[in-house]
């Protein structure tokens, strides 16, 4: 699939051929037809050659849940994206293990986003929201992308981390290449630019590290990760420490940035939903599980069999790629009826896998739900629509499914 110019007719194409890790897929918008495909035809589903090579792609909601529950089986190691890590940048992250050493890690950050501490969170998010569409342009067109998903969510990741707030926008860029490289993810980013990104943000936050030592009462990030006695000397092991950071930056921003945008998107694409919202405030808890379903920030999560094993009638070998594609098990109709609308009153919003499911689920769903809650109800009491002015721009990944810039226009109440 990758050697043409033009994407191949998803139902025309030998089902052996047809290639879901092709980033041209998720920039071009064009994924739909070739999962569901995959998921009439061959929900699990081997491909023996591509760029990352060969894998398993697993579509069906109810097999991701199987695979993503089996940790034993299904390893998380060495890493959860499609393709494998480069040698200069072998960095861990917690997500990438397994029990025991997954629970113990993930268990130092956890605290940050304790219902007490989003129950706090809250008044500071609306108060940054305010500000946000407060100062938004009136009667002109501008890139929502840039002026309030990635506005919003880079102040809150500054927050987490109490990373200097002048310098917020290297979170960003951070975020953007540390998955962002072709042989990772089918990226644009260079291997030299991702290299040495990474090790400028090594460095930035090796240096907070040692400057917050021994600062007592604090909640954030880094602060948590020194006070717990199995992460208390993460610094000294520099990959380790550099994967917990990125996926922490990643894992803060990308997915509520593009949800974020989404929402507005989904809304102006279904014109009958968004007259649902605007007669009823109250289905904006609703709407933004939906939105995350619709979107599913996350395409994929990647696992590698630990032993020889069968799913759903196919033979998987020890050390095969096993990708679970979230964005495929999403759009399931013989689980969520209705998969590929865009519906804000569904009765059950919450059941979708984006945020994964067992030990790696993801750990802060409820904070990136509450700044889109938020964010959704500050809108509403303003604007009587956020219109989109033009195509968006998608990322070129198959792992983020995100957006470069979508032109918006307000109209008021």
């Amino acid at each position: 699939m990758n050697s043409a110019t033009v994407l191949p007719d998803a139902h025309a194409i030998p089902l052996e051929q047809i290639d879901v890790s092709d980033p041209r897929l998720y920039q071009l918008d064009a994924w739909r037809p070739f999962f569901a495909r995959l998921r009439a035809e061959d929900p699990v589903h081997y491909l023996a050659d591509s760029p990352f090579g060969p894998f398993w792609s697993v579509t069906r909601f109810d097999d991701i849940v199987a695979v993503d529950r089996n940790h034993e089986v299904f390893s998380s190691q060495p890493t959860i994206v499609i393709g494998d890590l480069v040698d200069e940048i072998p960095f861990e992250m917690f997500i990438a293990m397994d029990p025991p050493k997954h629970d113990l890690q993930r268990r130092a950050v956890q605290p940050v986003v304790a219902p007490a501490n989003l129950a706090a969170m809250e008044e500071l998010i609306r108060s940054r929201v305010v500000e946000i569409v407060d100062n938004l342009p009136q009667g002109e067109t501008f890139d929502w992308v840039e002026r309030v998903s990635v506005n919003l969510t880079t102040q809150m990741l500054a927050t987490l981390f109490d990373f200097p707030f002048e310098q917020r926008h290297k979170l960003t860029y951070w975020s953007d290449i540390a998955a962002g490289s072709p042989e990772i993810a089918g990226g644009d980013v260079s291997h030299d630019e991702r290299v040495t990104g990474l090790r400028e943000c090594l460095q930035a936050f090796t240096g907070i590290w040692h400057e917050r030592k021994g600062r007592e009462g604090s909640f954030d990030l880094i602060s948590l990760l020194q006070r717990d006695p199995n992460t208390a000397d993460l610094v000294d092991r520099p990959m380790e420490f550099l994967g917990n950071i990125c996926l922490l930056i990643v894992g803060g921003n990308d997915t509520t940035r593009n949800s974020i945008t989404a929402g507005v998107l989904a809304l102006n694409q279904n014109p009958a939903e968004y007259d649902k919202l605007r007669a009823d405030h109250s289905l904006i808890p609703g709407m933004v599980s939906e939105i995350i379903r619709w979107q599913t920030p996350l395409a994929h999560m990647r696992r590698t069999a630990s032993r020889d094993t069968v799913l759903n009638g196919k033979q998987i070998r020890k050390g095969d790629k096993v990708v679970m594609w979230y964005i495929s098990g999403n759009r399931d109709e013989s689980v969520i009826d209705r998969a590929d609308e865009f519906i804000i009153d569904r009765a059950n919003p919450r059941h979708h896998i984006a945020f994964g499911f067992g030990v790696h689920r993801c750990m802060g769903n409820r904070l990136a739900e509450m700044q889109l809650r938020v964010l959704w109800e500050e809108i509403m009491q303003r604007f009587r629509m956020v219109e989109v002015m033009g195509e968006p721009e998608r990322v070129q990944s198959n792992f983020v499914r995100g957006y470069k810039s979508l032109p918006v226009r307000l109209h008021s109440l």
